[in-house]
């Protein structure tokens, strides 16, 4: 068998050229999300748009970052590529600044709660060809996915034609992230960096709010956290805690320290206990190699990790997520900022759903009173746009205070809102209140 997939493996070992020269024109294409964008394979598919050897594809990826900005998202590519975004990243705002400025549509904003994207690609999207980046292949014929589960083990499976890019530094990670070299129809080689995201220092509201947030997580308890300065000072709080699980859409550099602590063992979680559980992965060049082959760690698609069953399936389960603003009926807005996407839904409302299902299980937005540099109110009198119902939010935290939501009348929302905004804002939300008789 060892000899069968070594040579299964070079028979399909080629150049990123060679690899991405099938793609025809009008093909849907999707690629690996985040940290899986595989660089060469980009490049290559980027470059057969720039020569005119290839006409147009459409495109369908998750958090735009360098390998897809300098290539398919390009200026002078992306008039080339029909381009579907599930979630926001930085290049993406570049272009959105652009075709605002110029009127010309350049790219399109899928709205769809991570849970539910890998069933995209079984009922919606005829995927002609998935491009990511795995680690190298095991003895027994199987790369992992590594950073990138999410909707990558589902896109690889269902596309027609499935290229990886093995590349050393990608961990290899258990759980259901291996793909077996018989599936892969081309593989490339290609060891650099990966890309180093998600590690940042509390700010001073971080700080408070994670003090203020600690004592709402019981010990055992098993947690999802975001990244982010919020989320930093968070984890940082939780450091004398113990025996604390996860079960997260997002592994982050913050939870890789508590694991290293001994804060977190997952000793306690009803689901996996002893597994910390992710469906992607932000990371450093230590957490990375922290988490390659650590048995400890287990990857699962988006649809069972984000599913809202499987959250309440755990005792005892908190969810801890931020926000760009909410308003006085409790409704938070997640993802847009003026008349634009500038993130998305991303797995936010079901891990806010799943908690509040959860026996003992405790949903919590944690976010700074004010945003650009004091000027705005987070805590506004009607939300731009809705990411998690009012029906479902329970507890909003801010540097000034914690309140519960949860069967509160929308007058008892407004008042315990209005306590916990920023004092330069509470006169004006009183009387934005007070003007539509809220309170």
């Amino acid at each position: 068998m060892v000899a069968d997939v070594t040579e299964l493996y070079a028979a399909k070992l080629t150049t990123p050229e060679r690899a991405v020269a099938p793609i025809a024109n009008g093909e849907i294409v999707s690629c690996g999300m985040a940290i899986g964008q595989p660089p060469a394979l980009l490049a290559a598919t980027a470059d057969r748009l720039r020569s005119g050897d290839l006409g147009r594809i459409r495109l369908y990826y998750k958090i735009a970052m360098e390998p897809l900005g300098s290539t398919l998202l390009a200026e002078d590519v992306i008039e080339k590529v029909d381009a579907h975004s599930f979630f926001i990243g930085a290049p993406d705002h570049q272009i959105i600044k652009r075709q605002a400025e110029s009127g010309h549509k350049l790219v399109s904003f899928v709205p769809v709660n991570f849970s539910q994207i890998p069933r995209l690609f079984t009922e919606v999207i005829d995927l002609g060809t998935f491009l990511v980046t795995v680690s190298p292949m095991d003895s027994g014929g199987y790369f992992s996915l590594g950073t990138n589960n999410d909707f990558a083990s589902m896109a690889a499976r269902r596309a027609n034609r499935l290229i990886v890019e093995v590349n050393d530094n990608m961990p290899r990670v258990f759980g259901q992230s291996q793909i077996h070299v018989s599936e892969v129809t081309a593989i490339v080689e290609n060891h650099v960096p990966l890309i180093e995201a998600g590690a940042s220092e509390p700010s001073p509201e971080g700080r408070v709010i994670g003090g203020l947030v600690a004592p709402m997580v019981p010990d055992g308890a098993t947690i999802q956290l975001g990244i982010g300065k919020i989320p930093s000072g968070v984890a940082a709080a939780l450091g004398e805690h113990s025996d604390l699980g996860i079960h997260t859409e997002l592994f982050s550099p913050a939870m890789a320290d508590l694991i290293r602590k001994g804060v977190v063992t997952g000793s306690r979680k009803t689901l996996h206990p002893r597994k910390h559980v992710y469906t992607v992965a932000f990371g450093t060049t230590e957490s990375y190699a922290f988490m390659n082959n650590n048995s400890a760690f287990e990857s699962y698609p988006s649809d069972y990790v984000n599913d809202i069953r499987t959250i309440a399936a755990h005792d005892n389960f908190v969810s801890i997520n931020t926000a760009i603003e909410i308003d006085l009926y409790g409704q938070v807005n997640a993802e847009f900022i003026g008349d634009h996407e500038y993130s998305g839904s991303g797995g936010q409302y079901d891990f806010v759903k799943g908690a509040s299902l959860a026996r003992n299980g405790k949903s919590i937005i944690a976010l700074a009173s004010t945003a650009r540099k004091g000027q705005l109110s987070t805590i506004v009198p009607r939300a731009s746009m809705v990411t998690d119902a009012r029906m479902d939010v329970e507890w909003v935290v801010t540097e000034y205070g914690a309140v519960n939501l949860r069967g509160k009348s929308t007058k008892e929302r407004a008042d315990a809102l209005i306590s916990i905004a920023h004092p330069d804002f509470r006169a004006d939300l009183t009387a934005a209140a007070r003007s539509v008789t809220l309170i």
